[in-house]
């Protein structure tokens, strides 16, 4: 063996090596116990990071580990390609989408190889292909027929410039994201998926994944989230009509002030159109936030509609009725009852317009019916000042409500969820076409079958805002299947959320005929171990787990959880700098303004230099930069590593085994240049150690014993994803090796941890198994096996006890006889000075554990 590792030579041989034996191909023929692992497949946006790093090195060893103890593995990469960014690229750059995303996808497929990663290459996947979004389409329609895809009108935000719907979490201070247009509420036919059907057993199904974060459950049961309440219809006090609105605090009701509906209501839209004021607050209203978070801290605003509604427990009582910003359409009915003492948006609403605030729960001897303060009571207590449910438990009076309620006609207790139907439709012409056509005589259409998939137009421009689909001359006009007239296709395009909601059932089965061939599928599937970042613990998630069930309930596919394993992975983190730029350097100049001007920029790590003791950025006439907060890698912070320059310097296996090693895999990770370099020195460490002297000396007890408890250790911390845990155990081999004199054991236990650090780091790996003489590749040879009774510990620590304190430990022989551990208790000098000449009354022996002595 050569004295110095090369990992260059040894990355490119091994890699070309593995491709050349299509060593990771997973045969679904095969008789193995089978292993799915998945990492979530990457947007290809053009360059790889090292948060991409850490998440496929992860699966990477999770998969060769599983190779080598028996099992069939699939290990698949795919690519998330479509969606807004390749339009964007589109109209920045000049460049049709589907180029500049292929381009991505070749170039961050070159730079995953370069990772070592045991992927099977030839289930690769591009959602952007028609080869996979036309099976998708085929489902799509498959999930029409079934009753679970339907068409309705409503309210979304639009960008007028963009000329797109926005969901939610894309409008920011009432503006869209990358325009910065002010919003428009606007209502639109769009397409929606029934998962509001699933509501209840997408909520059942989180206690059957146990190998779930706790977190991760949690929060998909608080967006599901289901409520028990009432629903109430309080009459109109003209007689006119009523307003039923939906309460999960039934108890509160004699605490009701007001009622609030959204602007959207019925009664709101319908006074509207005779009340200019009432017109003019709502057109305020809709260009407010529209996220739950921007709801919740604006400002509450409401309009007096003169309106008034009858108590039903409260004779003569009426309470106004205002249309008010703070009120959901698409929650509950789209009314409230306020009860501002117990409620703390309902509080302020009611302190601005001085509506009464009655105290109706109460948690100590405070029972005073005004309520003073400005931050509500919503805790558990007494009801009071509430009639027949005076001195009930909040329970209590929840329940003799609604039994009242439902006797007297004007309630009913009622479940709800928090969890909306899925809008699937967006304005955008990088998506899955929605194979729909409209006719004007027959109505809507599914696309035959025959004529899927329903391709996008190449020949398309972004020059003008909005979607190129609408103004395409020729695509969209097609014959109605069902008459042959003239109709036009659907122009919309599909969430790219239901792109990623079945993949992983496309790499287990993918037949030219059909989306999936459903016994191979279930031959694979559940995914037995998913990783991915939290932030798609919600929606990509419960999506996957949503489409996963449609797809059971219509007879495709037999399972119901798309995942039985779950992992999310912690972040990988960098320091952050900015530059302080005054006046002259970038737009001031540029606009003509001389004046002082100061802003700040990002700078990446690698444009800065120490000038004087101090930060600057060269390129930039050396303006002082300031280091800034340790902060997740991300390109708009500037603060990302490259891979690349790191594979070309270090090599993939010191990248990988730094990405393993420093950290708890569940927690964030801080780069470091030293930390790197660290990793570098074992690796070379590590090869050293492989070309160590032979040794003809017979067996070393202790180096076996270290064999064999690492040989346990290591296989169970990575099957459990405790990858750090498991380097700390290498680490710990080594040293021992490194220490023990040259002999059999020592041999065997260096030829050993070969295949031991094979799934972390598999160049190295090959390269010493090659050079030791060994046939094949190390990742095709199995992991070792732990004899068990070198497992068990030959020595024990037993406390010394005087009176039930502990004074002092011993080393004692495992199984040791309770006359022996009390001879050495006693004569222990520790316990001697203890007991000052004493005798012990009494000698307590716990074989293997402890001896307490009475004095």
């Amino acid at each position: 063996m050569s004295t110095r590792f090369n990992p260059l030579a040894a990355d490119k041989r091994w890699q070309a090596e593995w491709e050349a034996r299509q060593s990771f191909a997973a045969d679904s023929s095969s008789p193995k116990p089978r292993a799915y692992v998945l990492e979530m497949f990457p947007y290809p946006s053009g360059r790889i990071h090292m948060g991409h790093v850490r998440n496929y090195a992860m699966g990477d060893v999770l998969a060769r580990y599983k190779r080598m103890t028996g099992h069939e593995v699939l290990h698949p990469m795919g690519w998330d390609a479509f969606g807004m960014p390749a339009e964007n690229a589109a109209m920045e750059r000049k460049v049709h989408p589907g180029d500049w995303t292929r381009a991505n996808i070749a170039a961050m497929r070159a730079q995953l190889k370069r990772l070592g990663l045991a992927i099977d290459w030839s289930r690769e996947l591009a959602t952007c292909e028609p080869d996979y979004y036309g099976h998708e389409q085929a489902l799509f329609l498959d999930l029409y027929k079934a009753g679970l895809v339907y068409r309705k009108e409503s309210a979304v935000n639009w960008d007028p410039v963009d000329m797109t719907v926005l969901a939610n979490e894309q409008v920011i201070d009432g503006r869209g994201w990358r325009s910065g247009a002010l919003v428009e509420k606007r209502k639109l036919s769009q397409w929606f998926l029934k998962i509001t059907d699933f509501a209840e057993e997408l909520l059942e199904g989180l206690d059957s994944l146990d190998q779930w974060p706790d977190k991760v459950r949690l929060m998909q049961e608080n967006w599901i989230g289901k409520s028990k309440g009432v629903r109430l219809s309080f009459a109109l006090s003209d007689g006119s009509d009523s307003i039923d609105v939906y309460s999960t605090r039934p108890d509160t009701i004699f605490g009701a002030s007001f009622l609030a509906i959204a602007c959207d209501h019925p009664i709101a839209q319908e006074m509207a159109v005779r009340r200019h004021a009432l017109e003019v607050f709502i057109e305020e209203c809709r260009k407010g936030g529209t996220t739950a978070a921007e709801i919740e801290t604006a400002e509450k605003l409401g309009f007096d509609t003169g309106l008034t509604v009858d108590h039903p427990l409260i004779p003569d009582a009426k309470l106004p009725v205002f249309v008010a910003n703070f009120v959901l359409m698409d929650y509950g009915t789209g009314a409230v009852m306020g009860v501002p003492a117990h409620d703390q948006r309902d509080l302020d609403f009611a302190r601005k317009y001085e509506l009464p605030v009655r105290r109706v729960v109460a948690d100590g001897d405070d029972v005073d019916p005004y309520f003073r303060g400005n931050t509500a009571f919503n805790g558990d207590g007494v009801i009071v000042n509430s009639g027949f449910i005076d001195g009930m438990s909040v329970g209590d009076a929840k329940a003799a409500v609604i039994a009242r309620a439902e006797v007297e006609g004007w309630g009913e207790g009622q479940t709800q969820y928090r969890l909306r139907d899925w809008g699937v439709s967006r304005q955008r012409y990088w998506g899955t076409p929605i194979p729909i056509i409209h006719c004007e005589f027959c109505g809507v259409m599914p696309v035959p079958r025959s004529q899927l998939p329903v391709v996008l137009p190449e020949d398309v421009t972004f020059d003008i805002p909005g979607n190129p689909l609408d103004r395409h001359p020729t695509w969209k006009h097609v014959a109605c299947p069902n008459c042959n007239e003239p109709a036009r296709r659907e122009t919309d395009t599909l969430d790219t959320f239901a792109d990623s909601s079945w993949y992983f059932i496309r790499f287990a089965s993918q037949p030219k005929d059909a989306p999936f061939d459903r016994a191979e599928a279930e031959s694979w599937l559940p995914v037995g171990q998913y990783i991915g970042g939290v932030e798609h613990a919600i929606l990509h998630l419960l999506y996957a787990r949503f489409w996963t069930r449609a797809l059971n309930r219509i007879g495709k596919i037999g399972i119901t959880e798309p995942f039985t394993g779950l992992f999310t992975q912690g972040m990988v983190t960098h320091e952050t700098y900015r530059a302080r730029l005054e006046r002259a350097e970038i737009e001031a100049v540029a606009a003509g303004n001389l004046e002082t001007t100061t802003t700040y920029m990002w700078v990446a790590p690698d444009e800065i230099a120490e000038k004087d003791g101090k930060l600057v950025w060269p390129a930039m006439m050396d303006a002082p930069v300031e280091r800034g907060r340790i902060e997740k890698m991300s390109k708009s912070k500037r603060n990302t590593v490259d891979p690349e320059p790191m594979f070309d310097h270090y090599g993939a296996d010191a990248v990988r085994w730094f990405m393993l090693s420093d950290s708890p895999p569940e927690r964030d990770l801080p780069w470091s240049e030293s930390g790197i370099e660290g990793t570098w020195r074992f690796v070379q460490r590590l090869w050293r150690l492989f070309d160590a002297e032979t040794g003809n000396a017979g067996a070393d007890p202790a180096i076996d014993r270290a064999l064999h408890r690492a040989i346990a250790g290591i296989g169970a911390d990575i099957d459990g994803l405790g990858f750090n845990k498991a380097v700390a155990k290498v680490h710990e081999l080594a040293n021992a090796i490194e220490k023990a004199a040259p002999s059999a054991s020592r041999d065997t236990a260096i030829e050993t941890l070969i295949r031991l650090i094979a799934p972390m780091l598999p160049h190295l790996a090959e390269e010493a198994w090659a050079a030791r003489g060994n046939t094949g590749l190390v990742a095709d040879a199995p992991w070792p096996e732990a004899d068990p009774a070198l497992l068990v510990e030959d020595s024990i620590t037993v406390a010394l006890q005087v009176n039930g304190k502990l004074r002092d430990t011993i080393t004692v022989a495992k199984g040791t006889d309770k006359a022996e551990m009390e001879r050495l208790a006693v004569t222990n000098a520790k316990v001697l000075a203890i007991l000052a000449g004493a005798t012990p009354k009494k000698v307590i022996v716990v074989p293997d554990r402890l001896v307490n002595l009475v004095a």
